[in-house]
């Protein structure tokens, strides 16, 4: 992204695989919403990826983190823990009515590999459909159903068939969901195509589709869940009757963690042995999974993301920002010029924001915690831009 390549990225290139493109700064240490580096302090509008939602060091999780590590580092599935039903308990009271069954993973592509799996065994039918644009995940089923996977899939062939709904396109609905139909994926606010909030009537369209036609609705909020658009999911804004939510990023603020939530019928397909992982569902990531839950609720941050992100709309457009798209702390800032530009620009007066792959949109992705004076000097620092 930057050049030169700092300390860090030399130490990394000698015995990492160089897949990922950087930013040249160096974190040294991170506190609420701010990194500080070695010669200058960033605010951090871009939260890891969506990963950090109660920001940096934020003294409930840490000490959750601490008093768990100290009783039990860790212990398999194969024995029942006390603080991994507390942890599937919260989860299932924080999400929508009627999701109910909890299954703990480690990242949000293989809670999608999950969803997908219990979505065929449920079915016994053999296609997914996506939506255009749409980002699910780089495993084998998950990359499937993202949208120009083929640029990076590699495998020889994917595990089933899939077909790419067009994107607010409610006539085509029906011709893409239909009686072979297994599941159909779907990001109610798209993350990597710029936070990207689909047309309510198009959700609604594929809502009922998917009841006449049996197919299992997942709905991806790896993203947009766990309070990121000012509520608890995102599918809260959408009125949709999920089958499936997937979610991970903000659900450990950090920690490596993601979940598979159903409603009972879907649940109930799945048996001894059809699911399993080693890692999901340990006792740090449980432990995690709680204080981000309790956290959100006692700071109130839902209203808190409410209350900033409508300043910060009702004070664009502004600078280079033309438009506001997608919901709470999962915004794209729609620009009259390459996003990679005003990414930039907003880097060099120690704004950190992200990208995506629609080139004029900013993505903000910042932790739950943000305040008014932060939204404040992102507003300023967006005016000063020519």
């Amino acid at each position: 992204m930057n050049t030169p390549k700092s300390a860090a990225q030399l130490a990394e290139a000698e015995h990492l695989m160089q897949v990922y493109g950087q930013w040249s700064f160096e974190p040294e240490s991170a506190k609420g919403v701010h990194i500080q580096c070695k010669d200058r302090e960033l605010l951090d509008l871009y939260g890891g990826h969506a990963v950090a939602a109660l920001g940096y060091s934020h003294p409930k999780l840490v000490a959750a983190l601490e008093n768990q590590a100290n009783t039990l580092f860790f212990q398999s599935n194969a024995v029942a823990l006390n603080v991994r039903a507390e942890a599937a308990n919260k989860l299932a009271a924080f999400a929508p009515a009627g999701m109910d069954q909890v299954f703990l993973v480690n990242s949000g592509a293989e809670a999608n590999e999950n969803a997908l799996r219990l979505a065929f065994k449920k079915t016994g039918r053999n296609k997914v459909v996506a939506i255009e644009k749409g980002f699910h995940g780089r495993t084998a089923a998950a990359g499937a159903c993202t949208w120009g996977s083929e640029k990076w899939y590699a495998f020889p062939q994917t595990p089933f068939d899939v077909e790419f709904l067009p994107r607010d396109d409610v006539a085509a609905v029906s011709d893409h969901i239909d009686d072979d139909t297994a599941a159909v994926i779907v990001e109610l606010v798209q993350g990597v195509a710029g936070a990207y909030d689909l047309n309510q009537d198009f959700v609604a369209a594929i809502n009922s589709r998917c009841k006449e036609t049996g197919a299992v609705l997942i709905i991806d909020e790896v993203q947009t869940g766990i309070g990121r658009c000012g509520t608890a999911f995102a599918a809260e804004l959408y009125d949709v009757d999920a089958d499936i939510i997937t979610t991970a990023k903000s659900l450990g603020g950090g920690f490596p963690v993601g979940a598979v939530i159903a409603n009972d019928k879907l649940a109930a397909v799945a048996g001894n042995g059809d699911l399993g992982t080693t890692f999901g569902g340990g006792p740090l990531a449980c432990a995690m999974i709680a204080a981000v839950i309790d956290t959100i609720r006692e700071e109130k941050l839902l209203e808190n993301v409410q209350q900033q992100i409508s300043f910060l709309k009702e004070n664009c457009p502004v600078g280079p920002v033309v438009a506001v798209q997608g919901h709470g702390f999962l915004t794209g800032l729609v620009c009259d010029r390459p996003a990679k530009e005003v990414s930039a620009a907003l880097l060099e007066q120690n704004i950190l924001v992200g990208g995506s792959s629609d080139p004029n949109v900013v993505r903000l992705l910042p932790p739950l915690t943000l305040q008014k004076e932060h939204i404040e000097q992102l507003l300023t620092a967006l005016a000063a831009i020519q």
